[in-house]
Formats: structure tokens, C-alpha cells, sequence
């Protein structure tokens, strides 16, 4: 699916320095810092140093893997290399490297110890608020092109239809031949010139959103709402849809978390994502909201299915997707050690799953690794690292924390720019469609078409009509308050 972009300058010289208070603010209240205590830049300057050593394979460094990320990308988790089968046998291999954090961060030092204080990485537009201090997260761990760099390699055999065959991970050293954005690999795609490894990327990712259908799974193409920054430092939003290679990217990602999941299980240690199934309730509500938006959904068919036969870039099927994230709720991490504990499944894969693809940018994926690579090393549970045993009593609570907070983070950094772009056209009228409906149906939300902003809607003439365009009127937009107001035309 193209990506569409939209421009939108801020309108007067005097509001990015407003945002640029209000982005302080909103650190200040969040609890957010951008930089790093002396004594944590100190311990990571040294562990930049570390060299390899003998735990790294060196065969790996001939695999031409590749990173695939958004423009301007340097904290780079992943790289991918996907082959056919050497034995013969119809299938593929897919090699995923991971950065190896643990192999820089020492267990209880300076960064060790930040790093769980923050949890995960933050990002705003005026800058991001790393997990890990630059010289490791954009430096020294980081998969950049043309540099050595040591991993955490994960080999998947997969059958013809995707399946997975056969699953190990252990230390190697490994060197990315090319850091591609999305559009570069999309558009290599689409002309006919992507190398091999690229077309068989595409190959398996389908393969593997078919396999997710098959089992029940779900993945939601919600249009995305971008913050971006122009070159002469007026700020704008972007409304985009994801790219197919995203979802083919995203699939490999998943591929390797379900495999994980199923390495820790089978050595009794673990720590995985976990979300519960959706109320039957919040299900019926949800059918309730196809039939008002016009969709048709058999009684037969399942969630999922419906899901994969609608478009986004249709306004009423945008608006379904937007009420379909709320049967994602109650997500979590279980830690186990011996039997899987029930619920450990992840509803929305359908499929038990753990967090292991991006150990630069989340704290957890650190530990689930090192399980992995401990077990098909040939150890034991009771050959897990303690440093990793002893952190699973917190971990779980550690990340719900950081997940709440790094979601309200995101919103309300959307919500400074929101007003600010809308903050000099109180009084004027906007075409938006309604994609979410309170509890009091006179309130809401509302996606306007242009600028791409989604605020907060209420009609003093009855329901909000869920799914339609409607015409609204601007009555606030504070960028203090990170607050967009509006009220149905006519009401």
C-alpha cells in the first residue's frame, strides 16, 4: 500500500519554540530524561570499547544481511538474510541478527541499572530518550552497514508453506552489506531489481501472514499519525499507511518471537508476552460497530478474517480498525521457570510469544535472548545466567510501567504538534470522518482530512454517526493543554 505523506508547516515562526517548552513540560511530567548521568555515559564509553572475543562466531560474518528500518534510523536491532533451504528440501532458512547487548552491558553497572530505571526508548520529535546511552545504541551495538558488529544470530528452518522446522541462536559476528528504509526496499521491489534475499523476504512474509490467518492471528492496518520535522524546523504531521515490506519486515520479527517462545518452553525458562482474549462483550460491541459503519461480517467469519479483507485507505473500514485496537487490551510478561503457566498465550498472534527483536530499544528483549541462547547452546534452566533468573521477579511490572508510559508519551508528543498546527484557525470548519465513539455517544473522535489531526469531538445534536465524513468546527487548540477541540457543524 503507497504511503501517503503530507506536508504541513506550523503556522507562525513562534510555535516551535511553544512546542519545544511544551515537549520540556511534558518530559518534566513523565518523568522522561534526555540525557544520561556521568557515571552511565563513563560505563558505556568502556563497554564500547569491548572487543568480540571468543564467544563470537566468525562464520557468520559472510551472511549479507541487510537492516530495514525508518529514514534516519541509527539504533539498528535486526538484519535479515533469507535463503532457500541448502538441503535441498523446499523451504527457506531465515537468518536474523540480533544486537547483542548483553555482550556490552555488564549486569548491575551504570548501564545496566539506567537502563532498567527507563525501560524502553522514548521518542518525541524533538528528540528521542534512548534506552541505552548513543555510543552503544547508535554506535558500538548497533548493526550499521559495513562494521563488524556482534549478534545474537537466529537461524529458523522454515517447510515450503512457512512452517517453522527447526530453530537455533547462538553468538556471532556479522556485518550488514546495506541499510535500506522501507520506501528504498518497497520501491527495489515493486521495479524488479531487489536482490535475492529481498524477494525471498517477501516470499516468506507472505507465506507467513497467511500462516498468521491460518491460526487465528491478527495484524491491524491502522494509518499511521507521523510527527515529522522539516529541514527549516517547522514541525508537521503525516497520515501514512504501512508499506507491504513493513509487513513482511514485521512478520520476520514475529517469526523469530514465536520461535523463541517455543525454544523457552521446551527448555522449561522463559519470559513471555502475553495477551489475554478478548471479553466477549467488547467482541459484541465491535459487531455492533461493523453493522453501523456498513460493514458487512457474517456470523461465521472470523475476526480475522474480516480484518484481512478491508482497506484502510476506505473511510469506514479506517474507522473500524481504529475501535479494533480495543480488543487489544490487558497485554503483559510472564516469567516461568519449569511449567508454562496458563494464559501465556498472546491473543492477537495466536500464539505463545516473547520479545527478543530489539534488545537496543526494549529491556526485556535482553533477557529473553539470553535464555535462547543459553538453551540451544545445549544448557540447562539451571544454566540461565542469574543475572537474568534474579530479575524475573520485577521484569514483568517493570515493563508494564514502561509500556503505559511510553504510549501516553507518544500520544501526548501527537497532541503538542496537533494543536500547534491548528492553534491560529479557531472558528474555521474542517472535514473529518468520526473513528471512535464514547461510552456518552455525544462525544468522540474525529480524523480530520486535512491537516491529518485526530481530536476530540462532541455534538449537542444527538450520537456522533460512527464511520461518517462529517463537518466539524475548531473551538480550542491549546498547545500548553496539548488540546484540540471540536464540535459537529450544524449541532
Amino acid at each position: 500500500m503507497p504511503t501517503r505523506r503530507i506536508r504541513l508547516d506550523l503556522p507562525s515562526t513562534t510555535l516551535p519554540e511553544r512546542i519545544r517548552a511544551a515537549f520540556a513540560r511534558l518530559r518534566e511530567e513523565m518523568q522522561v530524561p534526555l540525557a544520561f548521568p556521568p557515571a552511565v555515559l563513563a560505563d558505556a564509553e568502556r563497554s564500547a570499547q569491548r572487543g568480540a572475543g571468543g564467544t563470537h562466531a566468525r562464520d557468520t560474518l559472510e551472511l549479507p544481511f541487510v537492516t530495514i528500518d525508518p529514514p534516519g534510523s541509527m539504533d539498528l536491532d535486526q538484519a535479515v538474510h533469507v535463503e532457500r533451504r541448502p538441503d535441498g528440501a523446499k523451504g527457506y532458512v531465515v537468518h536474523y541478527a540480533i544486537a547483542d547487548v548483553a555482550h556490552f552491558v555488564a549486569a548491575g553497572g551504570a548501564v545496566d541499572r539506567e537502563a532498567h530505571a527507563r525501560g524502553a526508548t522514548f521518542y518525541a520529535p524533538d528528540g528521542r530518550t534512548p534506552l541505552h546511552p548513543p555510543v552503544l545504541s547508535e554506535g558500538a551495538a548497533s548493526l550499521l552497514p559495513g562494521e563488524e558488529r556482534p549478534a545474537a544470530v537466529w537461524s529458523i528452518t522454515l517447510d515450503g508453506d512457512g512452517r517453522i522446522e527447526e530453530t537455533h541462536v547462538r553468538r556471532g559476528m556479522v556485518r550488514s552489506r546495506a541499510r535500506l528504509t522501507y520506501a528504498q526496499a518497497q520501491e527495489a521491489l515493486d521495479a524488479g531489481g531487489a536482490d535475492g534475499g529481498l524477494v525471498l523476504l517477501r516470499e516468506v512474509g507472505l507465506l507467513r501472514e497467511a500462516a498468521e490467518r491460518e491460526r487465528g492471528g491478527v495484524s491491524l492496518d491502522v494509518p499511521e499519525q507521523e510527527v515529522t520535522v522539516h529541514g527549516d524546523g517547522t514541525y508537521g504531521l503525516e497520515l501514512r499507511s504501512v508499506l507491504p515490506v513493513e509487513g513482511w519486515n514485521a512478520q520476520i520479527s514475529l517469526l523469530t518471537g514465536i520461535a523463541a517462545a517455543g525454544v523457552m518452553r521446551a527448555g522449561g525458562i522463559g519470559v513471555l508476552r502475553t495477551l489475554p482474549e478478548s471479553d466477549e462483550r467488547d467482541v459484541a460491541r465491535l459487531r455492533r460497530t461493523a453493522r453501523a459503519l456498513g460493514i458487512d461480517w457474517p456470523e461465521g467469519e472470523t475476526y480475522g478474517s474480516l480484518l484481512d479483507r478491508l482497506d484502510s485507505r476506505v473511510p469506514q473500514h479506517s474507522a473500524f480498525f481504529h475501535e479494533a485496537t480495543s480488543l487489544f487490551r490487558g497485554a503483559g510478561y510472564v516469567t516461568f521457570v519449569g511449567d508454562v503457566p496458563g494464559g501465556s498465550a498472546h491473543a492477537a498472534i495466536a500464539a505463545e510469544y516473547a520479545h527478543v527483536t530489539a534488545p537496543l530499544r526494549r529491556l526485556v528483549d535482553r533477557y529473553g535472548t539470553e535464555i535462547c541462547l543459553t538453551l540451544c547452546a545445549g544448557g540447562s534452566a539451571d544454566d540461565v545466567p542469574g543475572w537474568v533468573t534474579d530479575a524475573f521477579d520485577d521484569l514483568p511490572s517493570t515493563m508494564a510501567r514502561t509500556g503505559q508510559r511510553a504510549s501516553a508519551f507518544d500520544r501526548a508528543a501527537v497532541d503538542v504538534v496537533e494543536a500547534a498546527l491548528l492553534s491560529s484557525r479557531v472558528g474555521e470548519t474542517f472535514v473529518g470522518v468520526v473513528v471512535d465513539v464514547d461510552k456518552d455517544p455525544t462525544s468522540g473522535q474525529v480524523m480530520l482530512a486535512d491537516p491529518a489531526v485526530r481530536g476530540r469531538l462532541r455534538s449537542a445534536a444527538g450520537p456522533l454517526p460512527l464511520g461518517e465524513e462529517v463537518t466539524v468546527r475548531l473551538v480550542g487548540a491549546s498547545v500548553e493543554d496539548r488540546r484540540v477541540e471540536l464540535v459537529l457543524e450544524g449541532a
